[in-house]
């Protein structure tokens, strides 16, 4: 038996073939963060990624003062510090999952809503 997505290509006329591999199958995860920064909400994103970093860059810095630090005193009060930025920074990235699923999940209803045009056009 052929495979479905065959028989559907052949189905299409010229312009929902074009539109239908213009959606593609489904993107690699580098497109995928890419795709976070497109649309009207994509600045939210870039600021959300700048203050992952800004805030991963403090992390670091102060877990190195932690892990230098020469008496215990010293060691909390870089290592909690140290602790919460980087919970932080997980946190903000952790954030944009949600963009990146419901992103896949436009694409694929929009397969789905070109397959039930066509059909419903037959």
């Amino acid at each position: 038996m052929r495979d479905i997505d065959q028989l559907i290509d052949e189905a299409l006329d010229t312009e929902e073939r074009d539109l239908l591999h213009a959606l593609g199958d489904e993107q690699g995860f580098a497109l995928q963060l890419v795709g976070l920064f497109g649309g009207r909400t994509g600045w939210v994103s870039a600021v959300m990624i700048a203050a992952q970093t800004v805030i991963f860059l403090g992390g670091a810095w102060a877990t190195w003062r932690f892990f230098n630090a020469g008496d215990t005193l010293t060691a909390l009060r870089w290592g909690l510090p140290a602790t919460v930025l980087m919970l932080g920074s997980t946190m903000l990235k952790l954030a944009l999952w949600p963009t990146i699923h419901t992103n896949r999940l436009m694409r694929e209803l929009k397969r789905i809503e070109l397959q039930v045009a066509r059909q419903h056009k037959a």
